[in-house]
């Protein structure tokens, strides 16, 4: 499960229009939610605020052999009104590292380049009891340039801490960053490369193209998605030491009508290893995914495959939340159903019409009287106090949500309609993953445990039980 914080910094990605995911070092970010998800040690509780739309706070506190926590503070020059920090209300797919699609590339006019902009970001987290700190800045240059200034000052570490900056230029067909470290004089470029799919609407309109009535651009079942290619090379000036590797992926794009799926390959020459990976979405509440590695110098092999299984809400739970809001509804009487029908699990049955009375014969009139209850008084709603947050911001609370809103968006198929998720992943060495992630009333937790079945006589290796809470 992502952190609080985590989640907070990609709301920050999204309301400044920066491409998280036009990385080089996002070409797997899909198959290793699959294959390389951790799994929680020991007892976590974390809770998290976002007290102002540019101010979130968060403290975590842990138990894995020894107590230990952190203090976490961010700050953002942008308000952040889109993201939803209740934890009740967060969308579980936004949340949880899974399977999701690649985003379509934002189309950026030339005049737009060269605009100045003064977006930041600043975050900063202190370990207890190990007083470790770590501090991160991005700061938005332009809408296709940034720069990003992380930190860590750790006693356990050489020279006491460490430095990483990293230059980002993202022009959407293409992306390079530049990185340079303080741990043994680290300098490194990385690139990555778009073509097909979305691509060549960059530079040109949007031309229409005749259909042949089976949604394709004129081929039938067409398979419409992005090709990426990169490349990355680093060298250590103090250990005279480099690394390169090259990378390709194909990825399936929203629009796309047939089956997502996304493909990758990348080769480190130096080590001589050769890696692919390969995760579909066999369904709508299932992703598969699997990865093989070759190194052709040592002739060994490596295998992994890993899925993911999305629970939806019970019904018993949709009209629950159809109930809440519908009793915040003024005027609106809230009938219940009779102790028959519940123990017949049936609704009620309905009630007379005003035409079937006037048609009854005086007898059935009177025992339809007996039947239907007297018009009961509506009870009107007290007037709700604004919440905190308001009145910190000198505003009024946002407008209560319409229950029919919320229905349609149920019918609709919205991310909201999920309450958990199951990750499981397998290896050639029979080592286990399981992961169960989900939502208790306000509660997310993520329960999870790394089993050897080689070892049979103590198969777990690890156990943990990770809750969040957030405002």
């Amino acid at each position: 499960m992502r952190e609080f914080m985590d989640y907070i910094q990609s709301a920050f990605y999204s309301a400044t229009g920066w491409n998280r995911d036009n990385s080089y070092s996002s070409l797997n970010a899909t198959s290793d939610a699959l294959l390389n998800f951790p799994t929680p040690r020991g007892l976590r509780l974390t809770l998290s605020s976002l007290a102002t739309p540019k101010f979130a706070t968060s403290y975590q506190l842990g138990t894995v052999g020894v107590v230990d926590g952190s203090i976490s503070y961010l700050y953002s020059t942008v308000p952040l009104n889109d993201a939803i920090a209740q934890s009740d209300k967060i969308p579980l797919p936004d949340l949880l590292r899974s399977y999701r699609p690649l985003a379509e590339l934002p189309s950026r006019d030339v005049e737009e380049l060269g605009v100045l902009r003064k977006d930041s970001l600043a975050y900063g987290r202190l370990y207890l009891p190990a007083s470790m700190l770590e501090a991160l800045l991005i700061r938005r240059i332009s809408p296709a340039l940034q720069f990003q200034l992380s930190a860590v000052s750790d006693q356990t570490l050489r020279n006491g801490g460490t430095m990483l900056g990293m230059v980002q230029y993202d022009e959407g067909r293409y992306a390079v960053e530049g990185l340079a470290s303080t741990d043994g004089g680290l300098l490194g470029v990385r690139g990555l490369y778009n073509f097909g799919g979305d691509v060549g609407q960059l530079s040109a309109p949007a031309q229409a193209t005749p259909s042949n009535g089976n949604g394709g651009n004129g081929e039938r079942e067409r398979i419409y998605g992005r090709f990426s290619t990169g490349a990355e090379l680093y060298y250590g000036t103090l250990n005279k030491s480099g690394g390169m590797s090259f990378g390709a992926r194909f990825a399936t794009l929203p629009s796309h009508k047939g089956t997502p799926l996304d493909a990758t390959m990348t080769i480190n020459p130096l080590m001589g290893t050769i890696s692919w990976t390969y995760a579909v979405m066999a369904g709508n509440n299932c992703s598969l995914a699997t990865k093989m590695d070759f190194n052709v110098y040592s002739y060994e092999s490596d295998w992994a495959v890993g899925m993911e299984l999305w629970r939806k809400k019970s019904a018993w739970t949709i009209n629950r939340e159809l109930e809440e809001a519908e009793a915040l509804v003024p005027g609106k009487p809230a009938f219940e159903r009779s102790f028959e029908a519940k123990m017949e699990w049936r609704l009620d049955d309905p009630l007379p019409t005003a035409d079937l009375m006037a048609e009854a014969t005086p007898d059935a009139t009177a025992d339809l009287a007996e039947i239907v209850p007297p018009p009961t008084a509506v009870l009107q709603p007290k007037k709700k106090e604004r919440s905190f947050q308001a009145k910190m911001e000198w505003r009024l609370d946002d407008p209560d949500v319409d229950p029919t809103a919320i229905s349609s968006a149920n019918e609709d198929g919205s991310d909201d309609e999920y309450s958990g998720v199951l990750k499981a992943r397998l290896d050639q060495h029979l080592r286990v993953g399981l992961l169960w992630e989900g939502r208790v009333k306000s509660l997310l937790f993520s329960l999870g445990s790394s089993i050897d079945l080689r070892r049979l006589d103590s198969p777990f290796r690890t156990l943990g039980l990770e809750v969040q809470f957030s405002s």
